[in-house]
């Protein structure tokens, strides 16, 4: 599609424009006005965006890697699950914008953006910081202290006209108060999706609040006021007014304007404080995926370092034996590095490279060791948990049990459901461990994956009775919902 024929279809379809799963790559959209668009799903990597007008567009689960939305519109746009890295929004307006999970690992702001003018940080600063404060809480007080004048004079008051009256006054400034709240609070959203520059925003609000304050005020005179105040005009002192009646509409216009400015600085504030949230919890994943992953290339290495030996020892004395190991490591190996950055394998997976590896232990020791692989319910095959999360086990089984002995050792693995909770038992028959047994590294490797991917969910137990086994024991409703925090990038 061209940029001409695309002009038209957002004409035809009245400004919204619909084109979920397109291939929109490097496409230029810039000045264009794609308000409320649905480009979900689409290719939009290194489109050009710069001066469009993306207000509440969807552009979730979209590439949009190195896009530029330089000076783009994006109010309360969704880009949430996107991949936004290298976009360029310096000058762009986010407010109200969704970035949920949209993985911004390059994004940085623009370092000389100047810091949005609101109402904590000019409190904060001196001078103008100062005489604003000072004003606020000069009419704050003079309010309060005019409520409780009026009312006392009500409460006070012997002739009934005159309280009326006061009666009147209050009702009256209440109720402006009210509407005035009422209509900048309800008005707020649509004039931040209506209206681009802050200007017209305070325009509008002006221009509305005069005709309310005219129609209500009206109302509440000839409703409650006017019976006292024609009733007091026919007394010989009359009735006296400090000002024309209609000057007070400069009172609800500044509070008017100054309720606009609050609830927008606060929205943008929401914003921020959402942003920033996400950055750390997009930082802690990062570390988190960065640990995982630590974990897993020093168990790698540290298993070939093993398998390799055994294979050193064979050479001379057993070439064939020495080959069947060679071809069995070859499938470990393709295991390992086929992982695509994976953390997770089906329960099924693992218990294959299980078994490839004590087949390799096998042929180094012969017939000194057997071992078996059980699963309970060949349901549980289909479960994804981490990836070698029982082959440091097994080695460490291997190792400081089965070499250990002088005839014939044996591995059992045994994976089976209890108690919501899937146990996962490795037992052999060698010496029984030590009160002061760390496990070595691939143990502790073993508690510390478990501990980032489940927290208190799994644990790892080493137990001499009534058989010796390490059993692993992880909650099923943490597996079945699956491990969301980490994932790979894509």
């Amino acid at each position: 599609m061209t940029r001409e024929q695309l002009i038209g279809t957002i004409g035809k379809n009245g400004r919204r424009l619909k084109m979920r799963a397109s291939e929109l790559a490097g496409f230029d959209f810039s000045g264009l006005d794609l308000t409320q668009a649905d480009l979900r799903f689409s290719n939009l990597a290194r489109a050009n965006f710069r001066g469009a007008i993306l207000r509440q567009a969807d552009l979730s689960f979209s590439d949009l890697k190195g896009a530029d939305f330089t000076n783009a519109d994006l109010y309360e746009a969704n880009l949430s699950f996107s991949g936004l890295e290298g976009i360029d929004l310096t000058g762009a307006n986010v407010e109200g914008a969704q970035f949920n999970f949209s993985g911004r690992s390059n994004y940085r702001p623009e370092p000389t953006r100047p810091e949005p003018i609101s109402l904590t940080n000019l409190l904060q600063k001196p001078g103008w910081g100062i005489f604003i404060g000072a004003a606020l809480g000069a009419l704050l007080i003079y309010g309060c202290n005019a409520v409780i004048y009026f009312t006392h004079l009500i409460w006070t008051a012997k002739d009934p006209v005159i309280a009326g009256l006061y009666r009147f006054l209050i009702i009256q400034n209440i109720t402006d108060g009210v509407v005035v709240f009422l209509l900048t609070w309800a008005l707020s959203g649509w004039l931040s999706r209506q209206f681009q520059a802050v200007w017209k925003r305070h325009a509008f609000i002006t221009f509305v609040i005069i005709i309310s304050f005219f129609v209500l005020n009206n109302i509440l005179y000839l409703w409650l006021g006017k019976a006292f105040i024609d009733e007091l005009a026919k007394r010989p002192n009359g009735f006296q007014q400090s000002a024309p009646w209609f000057t007070y509409v400069v009172g609800d216009l500044l509070i008017a304007n100054f309720f606009l400015y609050v609830l927008q600085q606060g929205r943008q504030l929401t914003r921020k404080l959402s942003d920033q949230e996400f950055q750390i919890l997009n930082m802690e994943k990062l570390k988190t995926r960065a640990e995982l992953d630590a974990l897993q290339a020093k168990i790698n290495p540290h298993f070939l370092y093993n398998a390799l030996n055994s294979i050193a020892s064979l050479v001379h004395d057993d070439p064939e034996k020495a080959e069947e190991m060679t071809l069995l490591l070859s499938k470990l190996f393709r295991y390992s590095t086929g992982r695509d950055g994976n953390l997770f394998a089906t329960l099924a997976d693992e218990l294959e490279m299980v078994r490839t590896y004590l087949q390799v232990e096998q042929v180094r020791f012969g017939n000194r060791l057997t071992f078996s692989v059980d699963v309970a319910d060949s349901g549980l095959n289909d479960l994804k948990l981490p990836q070698f999360l029982l082959q440091p086990i097994v080695e460490n089984a291997i190792k400081h049990g089965i070499a250990k002995r002088a005839d014939s050792g044996r591995v059992d693995v045994r994976i089976y459901q209890k108690n919501d909770e899937l146990h996962l038992c490795v037992h052999d028959n060698g010496p029984a461990f030590p009160d002061n047994m760390d496990g070595g590294y691939g143990l502790r490797s073993i508690q510390d994956k478990l501990k980032l991917l489940y927290g208190d969910d799994a644990r790892v137990e080493l137990q001499n009775w009534p058989i010796k086994q390490v059993l692993i024991s992880i909650s099923m409703a943490k597996i079945k919902a699956g491990y969301t925090t980490v994932t790979p990038e894509a």
